[in-house]
């Protein structure tokens, strides 16, 4: 990831208008794309007319709608924000590419290959630009480890591990039937975009059973645990995931072992992560770096859009605030827009992002190890 200047050219828009879909989670970014001084939050859409109602009435949003394709086909809005459930991902980006909209959407890209390939085949069709909002790597944890990695202070990479252990009870029922590496771009994203590399190949291994509400099985194993290689690289990496009946606090954590350093994440929420220098290790406080965004938005790096009491989504109470992230999501996506440049990450990198948890748990099923679709170009190594 890198920083960008965001002068406009003279064929540039002054400001990109957003139309925003899904308002659960996706009400986060509503107020901070009001206030990005490139950006205005024009639509907002939700199938439900109550709820669309009353986040539209919080926010002082005029424009709404109930279908997604009378918002696809509003001239006044340059680019969507996909906020829905996971399995309308997919077709709901190629929808917006094909109406000429600039794409952002929230993890994974989509459930299957062939769908990850369409996106990405949709993106390059129509000349617009596709970000996957991934919060992993715009957390100030991974701005702190990227740090370490661009300076040299890291030494060589010499292995990468990732976990995300989350329980899902309260969420909507169709998580039960998710295989955990389904949604894994949370583990997988940070350790590649630090490695500067994509992932080539997976062996995985599935554990335990999840049981459904009624006392039946649920989907195949509880927590799924996978060893990756890196195409053009010798390193390799492992990720862990879990959705429900493990014991753990929430965790979205990375560690990076280097030859001069290495970043451990904490055990606690409450701790402060550890770096090692040979063997001796410290906690180190990990700065906010709101610095880097434009003034009108850094406040949102430290809150979330509602009061703190009763109106934050679960996601993002439960993933601590998605280490301030949110803002930066926003600023790439607009910078790239306006920039013309990919954002990052961009198609291709996501559908590798996404493609990686897609074939593990094809692994941890057939017992073999599975080879990556190769997507093109390494973007991510050109991002850090």
């Amino acid at each position: 990831m890198t920083q960008h200047n965001t002068t406009k050219g003279p064929s540039m828009p002054r400001t990109i208008r957003i139309g925003l879909v899904g308002l659960g989670f996706g009400a986060e970014f509503i107020p901070i794309y009001q206030a990005h001084p490139d950006a205005e939050l024009v639509a907002v859409c939700q199938r439900s007319p109550d709820q669309l109602a009353a986040i539209a009435d919080h926010f002082g949003v005029e424009k709404r709608f109930t279908s997604y394709e009378e918002m696809l086909a509003d001239p006044d809005i340059d680019a969507i924000h996909i906020n829905t459930p996971i399995g309308s991902h997919a077709d709901q980006a190629v929808a917006a590419l094909d109406a000429g909209k600039h794409v952002a959407c929230t993890v994974p890209m989509a459930v299957t290959l062939e769908d990850c390939a369409r996106v990405v085949e949709a993106q390059e069709r129509s000349g617009k630009h596709y970000m996957m909002m991934e919060t992993a790597v715009f957390t100030r944890e991974f701005l702190y480890a990227q740090d370490l990695v661009k300076s040299g202070r890291l030494g060589r990479i010499q292995f990468l591990r990732g976990a995300h252990m989350q329980e899902m009870a309260g969420w909507p029922d169709y998580w039960r039937e998710l295989p955990p590496m389904h949604y894994a771009t949370h583990a997988v994203a940070p350790l590649l975009a630090l490695a500067g590399a994509e992932a080539e190949s997976v062996r995985c291994v599935g554990s335990g059973t999840v049981r459904r509400n009624d006392g039946s099985g649920g989907p195949p194993f509880a927590v799924q645990s996978a060893v990756f290689t890196m195409r053009d690289s010798d390193l390799a990496m492992e990720v862990t995931r879990s959705l429900y009946d493990v014991a753990r606090e929430y965790v979205e954590s990375f560690d990076v072992y280097g030859s001069l350093m290495s970043y451990e994440w904490q055990q606690l929420e409450r701790e402060h992560p550890v770096v090692f220098t040979g063997e001796d290790g410290e906690r180190v406080s990990v700065p906010d770096y709101a610095d880097r965004l434009p003034e009108e938005i850094r406040s949102f790096t430290e809150h979330g859009v509602y009061d703190a009491d009763s109106n934050q989504h679960l996601s993002f109470t439960q993933g601590s605030g998605h280490g301030g992230s949110h803002p930066h999501l926003a600023h790439e996506f607009l910078s790239a827009i306006l920039e013309d440049r990919a954002p990052f990450p961009d198609a291709r990198t996501a559908a590798n992002w996404t493609s990686a948890g897609i074939c593990a748990h094809e692994s941890a099923v057939s017992g073999r190890e599975v080879v990556l679709p190769a997507y093109g170009r390494q973007e991510a190594k050109a991002n850090v």
